[in-house]
């Protein structure tokens, strides 16, 4: 087993956090940043970041710090996110149409390639963005001509899964779901499902609680 097969999934996560802070201090902060100040802006122990870091290399200089460019160069060279990733979107709902527009993605290199829907009406218009609605039907056609690597679904949920196999079928590698039920995929494809209600009922149980202790 490879050395990037035994990294924990909590850490990869984490690296991605790590990388929001150093984004806005490249922009204006300072040059370098201690392991405690990265884990003080990121919500975690400065033993948690240097242990996370550690999997993939030495960082840093002891009693001086990571150096903020350079760190956030290797984060993305990590999550593979120092290239342009082509994305396509099934469902131009309001969820649908505000990820398009999300400058986030766009800053960074997630780029929605390709936009369909069911809906008759919806197909053909143009998006501000440029794309043209397309119908499911072509989700094949276009994702392989476009060479899409991830495929969005902001579908209603009785047609989620039907609307995964043809992200699959169609040679798409990565799902992230945010209709409100658990795709099912092959090995081969990683899946990340998004549901804001199961977030939305952690909050609740733990306000319950709060208020129930009485603190």
């Amino acid at each position: 087993m490879s050395k990037a097969a035994k990294i924990p999934a909590p850490t990869i996560k984490r690296l991605a956090y790590y990388s929001r802070p150093l984004e806005e201090l490249l922009d204006s902060g300072p040059p370098v940043i201690s392991s405690e100040g990265l884990a003080t802006l990121c919500g975690v122990q400065p033993a948690q970041v240097r242990k996370d870091l550690a999997y993939f290399g030495e960082f840093g200089v002891r009693g001086v710090g990571y150096n903020v460019r350079e760190l956030l160069q290797e984060i993305k060279r990590i999550l593979a996110t120092d290239r342009r990733v082509p994305l396509c979107i099934v469902g131009v709902g309001n969820l649908g149409t505000s990820l398009i527009e999300n400058e986030n993605f766009k800053k960074r290199g997630y780029i929605f390639e390709a936009a369909f829907d069911s809906d008759p009406e919806k197909q053909g218009q143009k998006l501000s963005c440029g794309l043209i609605i397309e119908p499911n039907s072509r989700i094949k056609a276009v994702c392989q001509t476009k060479k899409i690597e991830i495929g969005v679904i902001a579908t209603p949920p009785h047609v989620a899964q039907r609307v995964c196999r043809r992200l699959l079928n169609a040679g798409v590698r990565g799902i992230l779901n945010f209709s409100p039920i658990q795709v099912r995929t092959t090995a081969e494809v990683q899946a990340e499902n998004v549901d804001f209600t199961v977030k939305l009922e952690n909050l609740a149980y733990h306000l319950h609680r709060l208020d129930a202790s009485g603190e």
